[in-house]
C-alpha cells in the first residue's frame, strides 16, 4: 500500500528490473564423430560445462547481459559432442541504488536468462541425436562472488556493468 496515498508516485519510484528482449547471439553444436558417436556407449561420457556472464551498459538504465554456456561430452579423439551458446538479454534497471546495480545486473539478469539458455542447449543436444542435456541450476550469486574475489586477488577492476 502507498504510505502517502499516491500509488502512482510510489510505483514510479519502486525498484524495478525489466527484461526488454532476449536473443541468441551465437549457437554452435558439433557432432564431429557422427554417425559413430551415435552408437550406444559402454560408459557414460565425461561431460564438462563452463558458464560465464558479461554485461555492458547501453544507457543509464539499460544493460546488455550475456550468458555463455560451453560444454562437451567426451574427449578427443572420441568427442561425442560440443556446444557453445551465447544468449543475451536487454534489461532495464530503474530506481535501484547505484551500489546495488552491479550485483542485480550480474546475478538477477543471468538468473532470468538461464532457463531459456538451458532449454536451447537441451534441444540442440537432442537434435544432434543424443538424449537432452539438462544442466543443473547455477548459483549466480556464488559465481558473482567468485569473480569479485578473483578480480580483487589479481588487482583488477570489477567486471563492467
Amino acid at each position: 500500500m502507498a504510505a502517502n496515498g499516491n500509488g502512482a508516485q510510489d510505483e514510479a519510484t519502486a525498484p524495478s528490473l525489466n527484461a526488454l528482449a532476449q536473443f541468441i547471439k551465437d549457437l554452435s553444436f558439433e557432432n564431429p564423430n557422427a554417425p559413430r558417436s551415435l552408437a550406444p556407449q559402454a560408459n557414460p561420457p565425461q561431460i564438462s560445462i563452463s558458464v560465464n556472464v558479461n554485461a555492458r551498459p547501453l544507457s543509464d538504465t539499460d544493460y546488455e547481459v550475456e550468458l555463455t554456456l560451453e560444454g562437451k561430452a567426451g574427449e578427443a579423439p572420441n568427442l561425442l559432442f560440443s556446444f557453445e551458446l551465447l544468449y543475451a538479454g536487454i534489461f532495464r534497471v530503474q530506481n535501484i541504488p547505484q551500489d546495488n546495480v552491479h550485483p542485480v545486473v550480474m546475478i538477477e539478469c543471468p538468473r532470468l536468462l538461464f532457463p531459456f539458455a538451458r532449454q536451447i542447449v537441451a534441444d540442440a543436444v537432442r537434435n544432434g541425436g543424443f538424449p537432452p542435456l539438462f544442466i543443473d541450476p547455477i548459483d549466480f550469486a556464488a559465481l558473482y562472488r567468485q569473480r569479485i574475489m578473483e578480480a580483487q586477488n589479481t588487482g583488477g577492476d570489477q567486471p563492467v556493468a
